[in-house]
This record gives C-alpha cells, structure tokens and sequence, in this order.
C-alpha cells in the first residue's frame, strides 16, 4: 500500500494580483528580501532605523514603528502582500492587520506559538497566510518532502540544517549572523518530532549526535521549529521524523551550560546581549543543507539524500552572507509561487505542500540549483 503523500503541481487561479508588497524590518535579510522584490514589484520597506546597507537601495523606505498598529494598518492598507522579515515576537499583530484587510502575509519565524497563531487566522482568510518561509522551517521542508516521492512506503525523515562561520575558532565556534533572538528561543523551547510512529515533543539541546560531511565533521542536535508542519503530515506515516540544528563540535555542551548551569535561560536579554557581543557576525559564512529519507520502493529498503553547501554570493553590486541571501531567496521564491499561481492564493501554505521543482524554476528558486 502507498503510503506517502505525494503533491501534485496545480495551477492555480489568483484573485490577488500582487503589484506592491510591503516589507517589514530592514536588517540584513530583510533588507535583501526587499531588494530581490524590487526587480517585479513596488516594494515598500519598513524599519525604525536606517537599513541595514547603506548603499543606493532600489525601493521605498518608510521609518516607522511596527509596533505602532494605527501605522501599520496604514500602510498595510495602501500594499497587496506585506513580508515581516522581523523577530518572531513581532509577528501576531502584523500577521492579524494583513489577515483583516484580506492582504496576502509571509514570514520567515520559527516560533511554534507564532505559527499556530496564524494558522487559526488561516482558517477564514480570503488570502494567503504563509509563515515560516525562511530555511528551518522552510527550504528544508520543502527538499525533505521531494526527497520522500520516490518512496511506496517511509521510514525515517532526518533534516538537519546549519549557518555557521566559515572558520570558526573559540571553543564555542560560532557567529551570530542571524537574530541572537530567535536563536536563543529555537534552543529553549521544546521541539516537535516522530518516534515510534507517534507525534511528541522532545527536549531542544537533546539528541546530540555526530555527522561527518566530505572529511568535516559536525555536531548536531534538536532545536525547536525547524519542521514547521511536518509532525502533522507525517504521523502515522513515518517511524521517525526529526529536525537537528548542525553545528561545530562541541557548541552544544557549552550553550547547556550557560542556558541550565548558570540558569541563563531566565534571562533571555541579557544572554542574547552576551552573545552578541561575544560572537559578532562574520562575512564569511557557510549554510549546509543536509535531508535523509528512508523507506521501501516495493519490496526493497533504499536511502535518498541531499545535501548542499551554500556559500556568500554576488548579488547586483554587493556581497551577501550566505545566511542572508538563502533565507531571502527562499521567501521570495515562495511569494513568486503564489503570484504566479503555483501556490493557492488563499489559506494557510505548508512548505512541505510546495514542489521543489517548481521552487527551483523561480527566478529566486533559482539560486539554489
């Protein structure tokens, strides 16, 4: 008996053309996210400080408060789409004023809490509610998904991702190069998986295991977020299903230090402040992209895997690290999807329901091949 899921490319009929698209928070993705946009749409960029490059910028910049809900419903109001690129906390009310004003939403959080809050407003929507488009949960989705086609029966999802400094030293071996926010809560919070067959949460900076990749080796481990609505699609389906942060060996001993030992994690501000200053970004990074899915093609057992090393690439007159330009390109080739109907233009979009074949033949998708 088939038992996988298997999705079908379907065109879809939009009823919201996308001509301008908002996009909140101009920090180094955010801002790249609005230039991508620039080059098919009239994009609008949002943030209290000056963005985060100071070079010419081809698109439209507002400074505002985004926390300010009389200012957001404004400008919401005047767009077709609005992209938060800004930190998960941030995301319900926006996600609430797009989901009112029947305004296309997309978002690049990892927060569970946040997710399932735009999912309930999914459910009356008359546009697309599209969070978590970023690269865990996100692209790893989406490869993990294309991964399991090929397959009559499953038997373990493994997805593992991670954006790390290109040559790392301290024992930490690390860089901040995305929100120290965000990191910090995917470290905190408890994770969903598959064991057994059955959907349970598992304890994040737990399951630590080692990977060698082409002679280097790596540490990884589970951190919260990173499969979005993979547990719901999945159970019942799969023996295992699991999402593991890759890091340099020995990171994770050290963050369980200062987050359980010195009992850190009851002060998020001050432990993102530590680490910040500790670990400042560098400008060369590196983001592996590592899927494993086992399972049977009728009667026999095989193995598919994918990975990739994704490093800082030229875009128009400047350098972007690779976290930056992968999670930017991602989101974008999502919100390209669903302009040009590839993707439903109404409800809540898993990303393990979009093709990567399709995601591959955007201008953005693109990148990744």
């Amino acid at each position: 008996m088939i038992n996988v899921i298997k999705f079908t490319l379907i065109k879809f009929i939009s009823n919201h053309d996308m001509k301008k698209i908002l996009t909140l928070g101009l920090g180094k993705v955010g801002t790249l996210v609005a230039t991508l946009l620039s080059k098919n749409y009239t994009v609008t960029g949002v943030d209290m400080n000056q963005p985060h490059y100071d070079y010419n910028l081809p698109f439209d910049i507002v400074q505002a408060d985004v926390s300010d809900q009389s200012v957001m419903e404004a400008l919401i109001e005047k767009n077709d789409a609005v992209v938060s690129a800004l930190p998960f906390f941030l995301n319900k009310p926006i996600a609430a004023i797009a989901h009112k004003m029947g305004k296309h939403y997309f978002d690049l959080t990892e927060d569970v809490d946040t997710t399932n809050y735009i999912r309930e407003l999914s459910k009356t929507a008359t546009s697309v509610m599209a969070p978590q488009c970023g690269l865990a949960p996100g692209l790893i989705g989406i490869v993990g998904a294309h991964l399991t086609h090929s397959f009559t029966k499953l038997r373990d999802i493994e997805l593992r991702v991670g954006a790390l400094p290109r040559y790392p030293n301290g024992l930490m071996a690390y860089s901040f190069t995305w929100s120290p926010a965000g990191v910090i809560n995917e470290y905190i919070n408890d994770a969903e998986a598959i064991h057994n067959g059955k959907k349970k949460m598992v304890t994040s900076l737990d399951g630590l295991e080692y990977i060698n990749i082409e002679g280097q080796e790596f540490e990884a481990f589970t951190t919260s977020g990173g499969l979005g609505t993979m547990c719901e699609t999945y159970e019942g389906k799969v023996d295992t299903l699991n999402y593991k942060t890759i890091r340099y060996p020995g990171h994770c001993k050290l963050m369980r230090f200062l987050m359980y030992e010195l009992i850190m994690k009851e002060d998020k501000q001050q432990l993102e402040e530590i680490l910040k200053n500790a670990k400042p970004p560098v400008k060369e990074d590196v983001v592996y992209v590592y899927a494993v899915v086992e399972g049977w093609q009728e009667e026999k057992i095989f193995r598919n895997e994918y990975y990739r090393a994704f490093h800082p690439k030229k875009i128009g007159n400047h350098t972007w690290r690779a976290i930056s330009w992968t999670t930017a390109a991602s989101l974008v080739a999502v919100i390209e999807m669903v302009d040009a109907g590839t993707l439903p233009s109404t409800g809540f979009i898993k990303q393990e329901e979009i093709s990567f074949s399709a995601f591959l033949e955007t201008e953005h998708g693109s990148y990744f091949k």
